[in-house]
């Protein structure tokens, strides 16, 4: 088997193609949970909190100084890294809502009745004497 017909072999496979979906699906949906954090939830949060923009929080450790020098400003953006813990959370209960309703949908599947399984041989001989006996006339 020649190296390019395994690697289309490989690529075409199902789980593949499934990972290619859920990796594009999931760059989408955390564009749309940042606009959603930066959006919505953390003006209002702001606004509750006096007006504080929280991607601008930060931790000075070496202020700028541009009166002679160029000396960048150094800084933690902890304001930041709380918006992305917040989208973490928001991403973290979506996928355990969509878990949790395909475990739902597995449970239900489950406890599904099964079809009765059809009687075997000796069962059905069995079922054919006693209808047989059941149908002759009693003395």
């Amino acid at each position: 088997m020649s190296l390019v017909s395994e690697f289309r072999e490989f690529a075409i496979k199902g789980n593949v193609v499934d990972l290619a979906v859920g990796v594009i699906i999931g760059a989408a949906f955390n564009g749309i949970v940042k606009s959603l954090v930066d959006q919505v939830v953390m003006p209002p949060i702001g606004l509750l909190t006096g007006g504080i923009d929280f991607s601008k929080l930060e931790w000075v450790l070496r202020p700028e100084n541009g009166a002679t020098e160029e000396i960048e400003k150094v800084s933690v953006m902890y304001g930041a890294f709380l918006n992305t813990v917040i989208q973490f959370a928001i991403v973290a209960f979506v996928v355990f809502m969509i878990v949790k309703g395909i475990n739902k949908l597995r449970r239900q599947e489950a406890e599904a009745p099964a079809a009765p399984a059809a009687p075997t041989a000796t069962e059905a001989l069995l079922m054919e004497i006693r209808d047989e006996l059941k149908a002759r006339p009693q003395v």
